[in-house]
């Protein structure tokens, strides 16, 4: 399966970008969620992020559009309820038909001028990724294993390794321990082998239904893939039934946790490059 990485690196220059007021007065900027396609202003909610019930609205430069809500001018800790209301806003623009191109968490600028000025600066780039990127979302898979029932078959299957532990239950000589060590070296490879052939299957399965592919690192010992998944809109059912497939075909002995319709978060992500004007 192809595995596809579009990353935008954009340059832009705000002040004191994310830089809480010293002054005692509250000052606000205006938090960015997502790069849309879309000429016309939109609303999507009183939903912003930091529990003001802010707006949710576009700024536009042309026909692209930064998906945004007024907020404290703050740094936002990347907290589960912070996590969650970015998230959200981007959930919901996914439900009203757009792709959106999510900017990294914590991106602040201080006014709309701004937001303006960096949509010009990197339009090229942005309108590429929007195009390259149109009606995909994102899925996640995560796959934690059984470790002792397949262990189980393993012993059961492999007939080195069950002769191997019948020897040593049977002799009483010394040399089991070297036996010993070299029964735990199998049992390792054997399961490291069991756990690449169960991702691939998973992956093979799933080529059919996805565009791309990428995989990230497991999280824990149980956790054997980590992977998300770049899918057509269209497709999005299809992928759906195959996850539920390859999980029913495994069951008892794999756990699936299946997460979307996500923003493409995996393949694309626009980082800015913030530059503090000179203090004198």
């Amino acid at each position: 399966m192809l595995r596809l990485g579009i990353r935008v690196e954009a340059a832009a220059t705000t002040p004191n970008p994310q830089i809480p007021d010293p002054s005692p007065q509250e000052e606000t900027g205006i938090y960015v969620y997502s790069i849309i396609e879309c000429p016309e202003p939109r609303t999507f909610g009183k939903i912003g992020i930091g529990g003001r019930d802010d707006d949710v609205y576009t700024v536009h430069y042309k026909d692209l559009a930064a998906v945004v809500s007024r907020t404290l001018l703050v740094v936002y800790d990347p907290t589960r309820e912070n996590v969650l209301a970015h998230e959200h806003v981007n959930e919901v623009s996914i439900e009203e038909g757009f792709t959106p191109v999510p900017m990294s968490f914590g991106t602040l600028f201080k006014t709309e001028k701004d937001i303006v000025e960096f949509l010009e600066d990197t339009y090229d780039a942005l309108r590429d990724v929007l195009v390259k990127m149109k009606d995909k979302l994102e899925f996640g898979l995560r796959v934690n294993w059984a470790r002792e029932e397949v262990l189980a078959e393993i012993e059961r299957d492999d007939e080195g390794i069950r002769r191997l532990k019948e020897e040593i239950s049977k002799s009483q000589q010394s040399s089991t321990y070297f036996a010993r060590m070299q029964l735990g070296r199998m049992v390792e490879q054997a399961l490291a082998d069991k756990s690449d052939a169960y991702v691939r299957d998973i992956y093979e399965y799933l080529r059919e239904a996805a565009i791309a592919s990428r995989s990230n690192k497991p999280i824990g010992d149980k956790m054997i893939m980590n992977a998300a998944f770049l899918v057509e809109r269209d497709k999005a059912s299809q992928f759906d039934q195959k996850v539920t497939e390859i999980a029913q075909r495994y069951e008892g002995k794999l756990s699936f946790r299946y997460t979307g319709p996500w923003p493409p978060w995996n393949f694309v992500t626009i980082r800015l490059q913030l530059e503090r004007s000179a203090v004198v």
